[in-house]
């Protein structure tokens, strides 16, 4: 099964938490024991795994990858703007992809785990892919 789901970034650089939207298109492909790819198809936006239980989290990680690649002019490359010479980099850091292994037609990830979009240049719209392969019922 294929899906997309599509999201609208409120911030120039912030995680959401999407892990509902993932485990419903994992209910509604019926898929009970397989994989969930899931895919970013964009330079500026990555995908990762961490704890979803506290927004200060999120704000951590945002902050410390902000430190990490701070926006600036003296990139080699600003094509766009500096902002989207930052995201590159930080997709590359965070990544653009994700297998979840789907055990009894759940994404098998810890109780305390949560599957999060990291947006670098926003606020945009953006996709995200999902490919869930496996037996079913």
């Amino acid at each position: 099964m294929y899906k997309e789901i599509e999201l609208k970034t409120e911030a120039s650089e912030c995680l959401i938490n999407i892990t509902k939207e993932i485990q419903q298109a994992v209910d509604d492909s019926k898929i009970k024991e397989g994989v969930c790819v899931v895919f970013v198809p964009h330079t500026t936006a990555g995908i990762t795994i961490n704890s979803g239980m506290d927004n200060l989290t999120l704000k951590d990680i945002v902050a410390e990858t902000h430190r990490l690649v701070p926006t600036r002019v003296d990139f080699y490359h600003t094509y766009d703007t500096p902002a989207d010479a930052a995201g590159h980099i930080k997709s590359v850091l965070i990544g653009n992809s994700l297998s979840l292994i789907v055990k009894n037609g759940e994404i098998a990830i810890g109780s305390s785990q949560s599957v999060m979009f990291f947006e670098f240049d926003g606020p945009r719209k953006r996709r995200v892919l999902l490919r869930i392969i496996g037996d079913s019922e």
